[in-house]
């Protein structure tokens, strides 16, 4: 049987470019790795901390929403949940945590410039 791989990216349509990548850049730490076309007005680019991407589009493919939404959360496992916390804790606003969970986890979460709703985990 083929195996499926060991990366997940998403993709994800944002309002504004400019202000998503500052969120990510300046608040989170990511760093860009990737932006069409490469001017002043990027309608696609990809961030990157510690081997995590994520990438971002500004025009809705043909079929799919206007506007952001995700039904979901995007789960990201640190190594230390609260270091991480500690050093984001004046950067960006938290929807909970960091807290132990009844399932065994330490977790924090917040919500991105776009509504995307973005957990921190690790297993205690």
């Amino acid at each position: 049987m083929a195996e499926l791989g060991s990366r997940v990216v998403p993709s994800l349509l944002v309002r504004d470019m400019a202000e998503t990548l500052a969120f990510y850049q300046d608040r989170l730490g990511f760093r860009p790795t990737g932006c069409y076309p490469e001017d002043d007005a990027p309608v696609w680019a990809e961030v990157t901390h510690d081997g995590v991407a994520l990438q971002f589009y500004s025009d809705p493919p043909r079929g799919t929403p206007s506007s952001p939404s995700l039904s979901g959360t995007l789960s990201f496992f640190p190594d230390n949940v609260t270091e991480l916390a500690r050093e984001w804790q004046d950067a960006v606003a938290f929807q909970w945590g960091p807290e132990t969970m009844d399932y065994g986890q330490r977790e924090f979460a917040i919500r991105d410039c776009n509504g995307y709703l973005l957990a921190f985990a690790e297993p205690v």
